[in-house]
């Protein structure tokens, strides 16, 4: 009599909130064709992960680098900017210049918190390589753009593995395409509310108005979109819809665990450390919405809305920081600097810029908020189960009983 041993069933495929709970609802306004941050047009997108395996004294090695051109001509060409800080225990560099003039001309790079050093040297070594003169040198202005969340629990940081030269390749790289989501680029690490979490994306289209005349207006529609990093939260603070699927789940693992040593071990180290050190989430907001800087900066704001909605509160460690940003308008920097002495600095000069009015940009306001609750959730989603360093495991979010939980509530 002989038996046979069957393979596990592989697990199933990991989908977006919108597949997996196609009766969820995420606000009154439609995604865009990708629902991603692509989708608002001129901004290119790359992502790299990088794996190593553990060698020696060296863990394993499990970051990467996301890059965000708000045009790919960001150098010449400046977008409209504003940042808010909801909580500052974390890292983006040019945010003074950027809180100063309101203008973004460098790409936004998204990685660990270790590799802020060669990501901001290497946007420096691809400027230098592009818009050096013919001896070599450089006149001009930029201030790097440089965001982090620490990956140290899956990731060994200390091996600093992400290098400028990932920064130029991204750069080179980047495209239209829909962001790819879960454990990729600069998210490739992350942990969210006890889950794997990593990178995540949305959009929404608004309709509005181009100009008003004396036939009447002419409607237009705009795009807002973001990108998230997220790597915070206590397991029973995430919720989905308002559901408090994270309570839910935290009881039944912790159920599990009694039962088991070893998931109880990890579990509470787990635990052991984000009640030390809570993580961190970074938001990018995009839109083509005519917006000046103080808009932005309230566009931006309206990104804690939407962490709030999947269960963040912004804890003491954490560093949750939001830019806002758009690419309606064409801002031309470099006119006295790299060699292009174009305007007088002496001589006040205006330029030519469309402006949405205050009192019509609520929904602007809620598509931003909308699309940092469900970028969040296409985080959870889309990220696998990922073993790190020291042999740490971190599950993916189980879909099937999100699913089954979830039918109560929809």
């Amino acid at each position: 009599m002989s038996s046979t041993t069957k393979d596990p069933a592989p697990a199933p495929p990991r989908v977006r909130i919108r597949q997996l709970l196609p009766n969820l609802h995420l606000g009154k306004f439609q995604p865009g064709p990708l629902n991603s941050i692509t989708d608002v047009p001129g901004v290119l997108i790359n992502t790299e992960s990088i794996h190593l395996p553990a060698t020696g004294k060296a863990g394993a090695v499990n970051t990467g680098v996301t890059t965000i051109l708000p045009r790919k001509d960001f150098f010449h060409n400046a977008c409209y900017a504003g940042l808010f800080r909801f909580n500052g225990s974390g890292e983006l560099t040019g945010s003074h210049w950027i809180e100063e003039t309101g203008l973004l001309h460098s790409p936004i790079i998204l990685t660990n918190s270790f590799a802020v050093g060669a990501a901001y040297q290497g946007i420096y070594e691809y400027g230098i390589r592009e818009y050096s003169d013919s001896k070599g040198r450089v006149d001009w202005f930029m201030l790097p753009v440089v965001g982090e969340t620490f990956d140290g629990f899956l990731n060994d940081i200390s091996q600093f593995s992400v290098k400028p030269e990932h920064i130029v390749r991204g750069i080179e790289n980047a495209t239209a395409d829909a962001v790819p989501e879960g454990n990729t680029g600069g998210g490739t690490g992350m942990v969210c509310h006890y889950w794997k979490g990593g990178t995540g994306s949305s959009s929404r289209i608004v309709t509005g108005v181009d100009r008003y005349s004396q036939e009447g207006q002419t409607e237009k529609t705009y795009t807002v979109a973001a990108l998230v990093q997220a790597n915070y939260g206590s397991p029973d603070m995430l919720r989905i819809g308002g559901a408090p699927i994270g309570r839910i789940l935290q009881e039944e693992v912790l159920k599990q665990a009694e039962a088991d040593a070893k998931k109880k071990a990890a579990w509470e180290e787990l635990e052991n450390e984000k009640n030390r050190k809570d993580g961190s989430i970074i938001v990018i907001l995009a839109t083509d919405a005519p917006l000046h800087p103080l808009q932005l900066q309230r566009i931006a704001k309206r990104a804690t809305s939407g962490l709030s909605r999947v269960g963040g509160v912004g804890h003491n460690p954490s560093g949750d920081i939001f830019l806002a940003f758009s690419t309606a308008s064409k801002i031309p920097v470099q006119t006295v600097t790299a060699n292009n002495r174009s305007v007088d600095p002496w001589k006040p000069t205006p330029i030519d810029v469309q402006v949405l009015d205050d009192h019509t940009i609520n929904s602007l306001f809620q598509a931003a908020a909308d699309t940092t609750e469900e970028a969040i959730y296409n985080a959870l989603c889309m990220a696998e189960t990922m073993e790190g360093v020291d042999g740490r495991v971190i599950e993916a979010l189980p879909l099937d009983k999100v699913k089954g939980l979830m039918e109560k509530y929809l």
